[in-house]
């Protein structure tokens, strides 16, 4: 049986705005086991980006509990929250946050300036592994201008693959980009659920995206509205395959 990375437990998150209490999350639960692909939908208002903000370890829990590869996220300081993050969370966002006059090989090399385990060399070749990965090993030494939209998200997810997080969590990757190039990105997520057993938590409001992973969890009014696996999960490299051949096939 594979081990649980990601475990909730009746979680709660509550704002005060103005003199009002804002009920965000009202008891959420769902684990996510080693190796699983799982979407996170849900349209404006139902708790998602409270979610996210929860799963990243960038905010804790009003009430409940939230345990990231058997750790009590709320249990933690500042310090140890970064540590957690930097450690086990490797992160992609809608708009890639890259340095801009940074080379591809410098940006990915980014999150392991914070680990003092890892010396100069260690960490020049890691991020070059993980450039690999992502079939970007021709275009270490560009910068994010020099590269397609495409191409920088794919240098976010080999800078999230360099520490070898228990967790990748991806917020609204593809919303930036064109189709076809959305369902690049999906078929390297497959490729990384599938070849290296990668745990992916993607978050998104596109029920085409939700197709390409092996489960979907729907928000709504900060509750759970329905937690099922996709039973016909979709190819992403195989809806490439039937696309048109033109470069500039957009929608």
């Amino acid at each position: 049986m594979a081990d649980t990375i990601l475990e909730i437990k009746d979680l709660k998150r509550e704002f005060l705005v103005g003199s009002e209490i804002v009920h965000a999350l009202k008891g959420v639960s769902f684990n996510i086991s080693a190796g699983e692909f799982v979407t996170i939908m849900g349209s404006s208002g139902s708790g998602k980006t409270t979610m996210l903000n929860i799963l990243g370890c960038l905010d804790k829990p009003s009430g409940g509990d939230y345990l990231l590869d058997g750790t009590n996220v709320k249990l933690l300081n500042k310090n140890e929250l970064a540590r957690l993050r930097n450690r086990k969370i490797g992160f992609v966002f809608q708009s890639y946050n890259l340095l801009p006059r940074t080379s591809a090989l410098e940006n990915v090399e980014l999150p392991l300036l914070y680990n003092s385990e890892v010396s100069s060399k260690e960490r020049h070749e890691k991020a070059k592994w993980a450039l690999e990965a992502v079939k970007l090993s021709d275009r270490m030494d560009h910068t994010p201008n020099q590269l397609s939209g495409g191409q920088q998200q794919r240098v976010a997810i080999a800078r999230a693959l360099v520490n070898e997080p228990v967790l990748i969590l991806a917020d609204e990757a593809t919303g930036n980009l064109d189709s076809r190039t959305s369902y690049e990105i999906m078929a390297l997520m497959q490729e990384l659920n599938e070849k290296q057993n990668k745990t992916i938590v993607f978050v998104t409001h596109e029920p085409d995206i939700a197709g390409f992973s092996g489960r979907t969890v729907t928000l709504r009014d900060g509750r759970v509205m329905k937690d099922g696996k996709n039973e016909n999960i979709r190819s992403a490299k195989e809806v490439l395959q039937s696309l048109p051949a033109s470069d500039d096939y957009k929608t």
